[in-house]
This record gives structure tokens, C-alpha cells and sequence, in this order.
């Protein structure tokens, strides 16, 4: 079985693929965003470079696709190939970095690869407004996350909200984050374990 965890970057993507991952003795997955041998040139020349950095995302998220598709575990996966393209590459493209010509070519390249994957058996969309992600990112204290305009994560807003309830076809559950904090709270982290257990296995809880 395949779990996806998607998310606009703050809402807590990660930190729900760790707990699930524990508490259903389910096989984490992480994306490694790290490496990428376009990376220095992306932000030397972003317009130059955005075409050759996304399609080499895509290429690792289809071969991670692949291989959980192999897989005799269950497999959580913090962000997915779908995301990457609905909303990351997109957002590229509604900025001006990737012109239309490259983004066509690129979007005809994933329609292929999406006749051979096939949609995680849920999706989990973390939603979150835009002073909740702020605050979670002045929180964890990442030195190179502290620049990242409103206006960016206000646009990968809007983006997630239309792959999430446009664009992407497979199932989803949509847990708002706002006002929970299932990181310190039990009762929070065990609404959400009942919600899966609901939509996964059919299971009743009180």
C-alpha cells in the first residue's frame, strides 16, 4: 500500500510521515531534495535552469514511484511525483522561470509516466492558511527558509488547493492544521489515527 503526505512547506509534512510511519510500523520515505546536479545553476540563472532541475526531480520521483510500486511493505511518502508537478513545477512556470514551451513539454513527459503509475491508495493533504506555515517556519529555524515571501507561499496555496481538489485523481483526505497541533497533543495525533482508520479499513471508532 502507498500513503502520500502533501503539503505546503510548514505544514507539517514530514513530521506526520514520521509519526504515521511509527505508529502504523509503516516504511517511511523522504524525498531528497539535496542533491540535484542543476541545483547551483538553478540559483545562478533560475529562467536558464528551471526546465533541466524539474525534469530531473520528475525523474527521481518516477523512479521512486516505481519502486514503491515494488514494494512488499506499506510505504508513507513525504511528497510526492504529484505535487512536484501540480504545484513546485507549476508555480515555476506561473513565475516566469519555465516558458510555456518547456513547461508543455514537461507536463507531455509526466502524462506519460502517469500511463505506468499508478495514484497512491490515499492521499493525506495537510492544509494550512498562510500565518500558520509562517509560524511553523520561524519555528524550526531553518536559516534558508527565513526569506521565503508571503506572496510565495500564498501562491503555492492556491496551487495545492487546485491539484488537490482539481487536478489529482486519486483519494484524498483533507486534515486542516490550523487549529491542531498533533505533534503535542495525543488527542489531536489520535483524531487523525481514527480518520485514516475510517477511510483505510473501514474501521468505527468512538
Amino acid at each position: 500500500m502507498h500513503i502520500a503526505v502533501a503539503g505546503n512547506i510548514g505544514s507539517g509534512k514530514t513530521t506526520l510521515t514520521t509519526m504515521l510511519a511509527k505508529h502504523y510500523g509503516w516504511t517511511p520515505r523522504f524525498e531528497d531534495v539535496d542533491f540535484n546536479p542543476y541545483l547551483e545553476d538553478y540559483y545562478d540563472d533560475i529562467p536558464r535552469w528551471s526546465f533541466n532541475l524539474e525534469v530531473y526531480f520528475l525523474k527521481q520521483r518516477f523512479k521512486d514511484m516505481m519502486a514503491i510500486a515494488k514494494s512488499d511493505t506499506t510505504i508513507i511518502q513525504d511528497r510526492s511525483i504529484f505535487e512536484g508537478v501540480y504545484v513546485f513545477t507549476a508555480n515555476n512556470h506561473n513565475m516566469g522561470n519555465m516558458d510555456d514551451r518547456d513547461f508543455t513539454t514537461y507536463m507531455e513527459l509526466f502524462e506519460q509516466m502517469l500511463k505506468i503509475i499508478k495514484t497512491p491508495e490515499l492521499m493525506i493533504y495537510l492544509r494550512a492558511s498562510v500565518p500558520h506555515l509562517v509560524e511553523n517556519i520561524q519555528k524550526r529555524g531553518r536559516d534558508y527558509e527565513q526569506a521565503i515571501q508571503l506572496e510565495y507561499l500564498q501562491g503555492l496555496n492556491t496551487l495545492y488547493e487546485d491539484f488537490i481538489f482539481n487536478k489529482y485523481k486519486g483519494r484524498v483526505m483533507v486534515i486542516d492544521v490550523d487549529n491542531i497541533d498533533f505533534l503535542h497533543t495525543p488527542r489531536d495525533f489520535a483524531g487523525i489515527i481514527d480518520k485514516i482508520d475510517r477511510t483505510l479499513f473501514g474501521l468505527f471508532t468512538d
